[in-house]
């Protein structure tokens, strides 16, 4: 039987603007969007909503799946399912997940994305395929979009 983690990403527009998290620290340092675990149980939009609300105070509304990111690492698939919001309340609050702010969206490359974040950003503004697999059954990581 396959082992699996499964985490979430949620792109939030707010017009030409974009909320991006400033993670700290070694294991994934750089801009991204903010997200995180599934917990046990937990329905996968509920887990977004969540996340997001303990990453940045918004209550997200109506995500919109557009996609699945995955790869497999030491015997284990990671999954992250990807998200779009447009819609939400709330005042926004960084946490220890790092500083959250709203940037232009067209200025998002320019900032010290984190790892694999370039790729994601471009699946994002892509309006074809569903899924992004890396696949590391060579020496090195393949991308492939479907």
């Amino acid at each position: 039987m396959e082992q699996a983690e499964f985490t979430n990403m949620c792109m939030i527009l707010d017009g030409d603007n974009v909320l991006i998290q400033e993670r700290p620290g070694p294991t994934w340092p750089g801009v991204a969007f903010p997200g995180g675990h599934v917990e046990h149980a937990e329905p996968f939009v509920d887990s977004v909503i969540r996340e997001v609300r303990e990453e940045t105070g918004l209550t997200i509304q109506d995500p919109v799946l557009r996609g699945v990111k995955n790869w497999f690492s030491e015997g284990r698939r990671y999954i992250v399912f990807l998200y779009e919001a447009h819609t939400f309340s709330g005042a926004l609050t960084s946490s220890d997940e790092g500083p959250v702010r709203w940037v232009p969206l067209s200025s998002l490359r320019s900032l010290p994305l984190a790892s694999g974040m370039e790729n994601t950003l471009a699946f994002y503004e892509s309006s074809s395929g569903s899924e992004i697999f890396y696949d590391a059954s060579q020496d090195h990581w393949t991308m492939r979009v479907m």
